[in-house]
């Protein structure tokens, strides 16, 4: 895949999707635990050619039809990994305007995030275990792999309390559910308690300021759009391939995941939306 990368970089296609698709859109990029070796090529070449903004400048923008700079581009995570932590000095040095996506009930504990494990220790189940009912689920971690999701373990995967503290100054805080579920596999309660619970738990234990969720794995229906309206939220981020403007269905969000930028070649290709384009194909 790295020639493949590198191949389309240079083609040239991606400076065309720059200047023509994302010219007059806002692209909404997905991290993960991007390493800092990463972040210190990754945000300086999209300040270079990119204008980088942040999520609370779009949504103000939306609400005051204020324009917004060409080719404007807002960097997320999603989870809250402790990872997220040693990107904090060149966030803090280059000014990113950076938003951090929450599990409220991971977060601040020693409680692993289910796919993590499941795909590290179980990758042959990882999938499946997505598609079943979120009971079920649960009931298939605890019973065939000894988890629980308020498990407390000897390490912790999140960020800690500490961690957001300092970092707050810094970084918008947002929502991403308590416990990370499939929220269309979740009865009602459980998908309505995980969108709400988690605003204010957040609110609450943090003192942040949420009205932003992110769909875990981007999965969603109406029944969750009509959750977040309910709880008081003003967005939501999906993974539906694409751009956004200030007429955008604020509750189904565009985003385009760039794989916490493994390369710049991949960097390149994957945030001019390129590699999805091509895999939609």
């Amino acid at each position: 895949m790295k020639l493949v990368y590198k191949i389309l970089r240079y083609s040239g296609l991606p400076l065309l999707f720059r200047e023509l698709l994302q010219r007059n859109k806002v692209t909404i990029l997905e991290f993960h635990n991007m390493k800092p070796k990463n972040a210190n090529y990754a945000f300086p070449w999209l300040r270079k050619h990119y204008n980088i903004i942040g999520l609370q400048d779009y949504l103000n923008a939306v609400q005051s039809g204020k324009k917004l700079p060409k080719k404007a581009v807002i960097a997320t995570f999603d989870d809250g990994h402790k990872g997220n932590y040693e990107l904090l000095p060149i966030i803090k040095r280059l000014q990113i305007p950076v938003t951090i996506f929450l599990c409220s009930d991971i977060v601040g504990t020693h409680r692993h995030f289910w796919f993590l494990d499941s795909k590290a220790k179980f990758p042959e189940h990882h999938k499946k275990l997505k598609e079943l009912p979120n009971h079920l689920r649960l009931e298939k971690l605890a019973e065939s792999y000894g988890f629980e999701q308020t498990q407390e373990f000897d390490d912790a995967q999140a960020l800690s309390r500490e961690q957001i503290e300092k970092m707050k100054p810094f970084v918008d805080f947002q929502s991403h559910t308590c416990f990370h579920p499939c929220l269309p596999q979740c009865d009602d309660k459980t998908s309505f308690d995980e969108i709400s619970l988690s605003k204010q738990h957040l609110e609450r234990d943090y003192n942040l300021h949420i009205n932003a969720i992110s769909y875990p794995n981007g999965d969603y229906t109406d029944r969750e759009v009509r959750f977040l309206q309910e709880a008081g939220y003003t967005c939501g981020i999906t993974v539906d391939h694409g751009y956004n403007d200030l007429h955008s269905d604020l509750f189904r969000l565009k985003r385009i995941s760039v794989n916490d930028a493994r390369s710049l070649d991949e960097l390149v290709v994957k945030s001019s939306g390129l590699y999805a384009f091509l895999l939609q194909k």
